[in-house]
C-alpha cells in the first residue's frame, strides 16, 4: 500500500530515543523528509545514523529543550529556515517520573505540564500557519493509554497527558476546515527504555503482561506502523480520534 508520504516534511518531537525514534524510522522507511530532535545530542547523532541509513534524503536533527520556550522556539525557527513548512507534526514527550499524588510538590506538577502540554501547545503555533497556508497537515500527539484507563502509581502522567488529548480533540474540530486531521495515539506497554527504568523501580509493572490479551508487551515498531498510518493521505478521513495501541490492555468500550 502505498502511504503517500513520500517527500512529505515531517518533525517528529523527542525522537532520539524510543518511540519518537521508532516513528521516525517508520516515516523514513516511507519516504519522508525527517527533522528529529532531543535533548541528548549523542543520543540525537546516533538515531539521526540510523535513520540516514534508510532514507534518501538528509535528516535534519536539532537538539533542544521543547519544555524551555526559547529553546523550542529557536528549533521552530531552524526548521522553517531549511523547509518552508512542515506537512506532519508529531508531538511527544518523555514520560514524568512514576509516584503517587503525595509524592510530588507545586513544582513536579509544573515541570510535567511544559513537558507534556506546553510544548505541544508551541509545537502546533509554531508550525499550523504553514499547514492552514497548503490546506493540508497532520498533527498526531503520542500521549498514553493512560488516557483512557489511569495507571496506577503514574498520577503525573495520567494527569496532564489526559490534557494533551482533550486539546488534540479539540483542534480536529478547529482545523478540519483547512483539511488537517489531528489524532491522538496512545501506547501501551511498550518495549523501550523507559518501560525497563518503570520496572526497575517499580517491579509491580513487571505483572503488567498478565494484563494485556495479547499477551507481551508491544514492540516500537509496532506502534509506530499505526502513527505514521495516521500521518498518511490514507488516513485523510480519519481526525479526532485517541487511538490505543495496546494489546487490548484498555477494558473500556469507547
Amino acid at each position: 500500500m502505498d502511504l503517500g508520504l513520500k517527500n512529505k516534511i515531517a518533525f517528529v518531537a523527542a525522537s532520539s530515543q524510543g518511540l519518537g525514534k521508532a516513528v521516525a524510522l517508520e516515516l523514513a522507511q516511507e519516504g519522508a523528509n525527517l527533522i528529529i530532535c532531543g535533548r541528548n545530542k549523542e543520543s540525537l547523532g546516533k538515531a539521526k545514523d540510523e535513520i540516514q541509513r534508510i532514507s534518501s534524503e538528509e535528516v535534519l536533527a536539532l537538539d533542544g529543550d521543547l519544555s524551555i520556550a526559547a529553546e523550542r522556539e529557536q528549533l521552530i525557527k531552524k526548521t522553517l529556515q531549511v523547509h518552508t513548512h512542515i506537512d506532519i507534526l508529531i508531538t511527544n514527550s518523555g514520560g514524568p517520573p512514576t509516584g503517587k499524588f503525595e509524592d510530588f510538590k507545586e513544582n513536579d506538577w509544573d515541570k510535567a505540564y511544559k513537558d507534556m502540554l506546553v510544548s505541544a501547545v508551541g509545537l502546533v503555533n509554531g508550525f499550523l500557519p504553514g499547514m492552514k497556508q497548503q490546506r493540508w497537515g497532520r498533527i498526531i500527539a503520542i500521549t498514553s493509554q493512560a488516557v483512557k484507563q489511569p495507571v496506577n502509581n503514574l498520577v503525573l502522567s495520567n494527569s496532564v497527558r489526559a490534557s494533551v488529548a482533550g486539546l488534540m480533540r479539540t483542534l480536529a474540530n478547529e482545523l478540519a476546515v483547512y483539511n488537517i486531521t489531528v489524532n491522538n495515539v496512545m501506547p501501551g506497554y511498550t518495549e523501550t527504555e523507559r518501560l525497563k527504568k518503570l520496572i526497575e523501580t517499580s517491579p509491580s509493572f513487571e505483572s503488567a503482561k498478565a494484563e494485556i490479551p495479547l499477551g507481551r508487551f508491544g514492540r516500537p515498531e509496532e506502534f509506530a506502523a499505526a502513527v505514521t498510518f495516521l500521518a498518511s493521505e490514507r488516513a485523510s478521513f480519519i481526525t479526532g480520534v485517541s487511538l490505543a495501541v495496546d494489546g487490548g490492555w484498555i477494558k473500556g468500550m469507547f
